[in-house]
Parts: structure tokens; C-alpha cells; sequence
């Protein structure tokens, strides 16, 4: 069994409908740590979520993203300042600036989604 992984969870929500909701509940539900990002929230289910990605001071191994390359593109700098190991763009989330980011900062970088991994045993 693989170790267990410190995941930032970029687009984090409230919404239970919403794929990152899912991703937080199977991730935490797979016994991994989460972190959740989002500027316009507090909290969701009683974990803290992050406003500022500069106040993530963790080891970060995985980035899961669940934002839209209009959101992302700002954001590059600021994810690759995370130092992930990998990270993984979800459906709808891929973006070449951001692909080009992880291959120059050395970071894994993955087009899959985060709930089919879990869901198959490949996370």
C-alpha cells in the first residue's frame, strides 16, 4: 500500500454536488490529509480553508486541481511555490502554461482525475 499523501485541494467547495467536494471526502475517506484552497471560504466541514496559498507551510505531495485555466493561469506561480510532487489536473482543468510551469520546476504533472485514481487503486 502506498503512503499517505498531504493534498492541497485547489477549488475546494462547499457544494456536495461539486467534484472537489467528492475528491476532499474520498481523499480524507482514503485516510490522506487535506488542504483546501479557496479565497471566498472559511471552512468546509470543519476543516479550515486556505485564502493565501503562501500561508501553506505543510510538505505538499499532491496538487489536485479543480479550477478552470482562466483561474489557474494567475495561480501558477504561487501552486509551483508549493513545491508538489505531482500534480493533477482534473477534467476541465488542463492548461498548457500550467503543464509548462511543473515540466521546468521538475514536478509531475498529470491529466487524470483524482476520484477515478482512488476509486482504482492508482493513487
Amino acid at each position: 500500500m502506498k503512503s499517505k499523501e498531504t493534498v492541497v485541494i485547489i477549488g475546494a467547495s462547499n457544494k456536495i454536488e461539486r467534484y472537489s467536494n467528492k475528491a476532499q471526502k474520498a481523499l480524507i475517506a482514503n485516510g490522506h490529509t487535506v488542504i483546501l484552497f479557496n479565497p471566498a471560504l472559511k471552512e468546509i466541514d470543519g476543516i479550515k480553508v486556505f485564502n493565501n496559498m503562501n500561508d501553506i507551510n505543510e510538505k505538499i505531495d499532491t496538487v489536485t486541481l479543480y479550477v478552470g485555466p482562466a483561474r489557474l493561469v494567475p495561480m501558477i506561480g504561487a501552486i509551483i511555490g508549493l513545491k508538489p510532487k505531482r500534480i493533477i489536473a482534473n477534467p476541465g482543468t488542463e492548461c498548457e502554461e500550467m503543464r509548462a510551469a511543473c515540466n521546468k520546476a521538475k514536478i509531475e504533472y498529470m491529466e487524470a482525475c483524482t476520484l477515478v485514481m482512488l476509486s482504482t487503486g492508482q493513487y
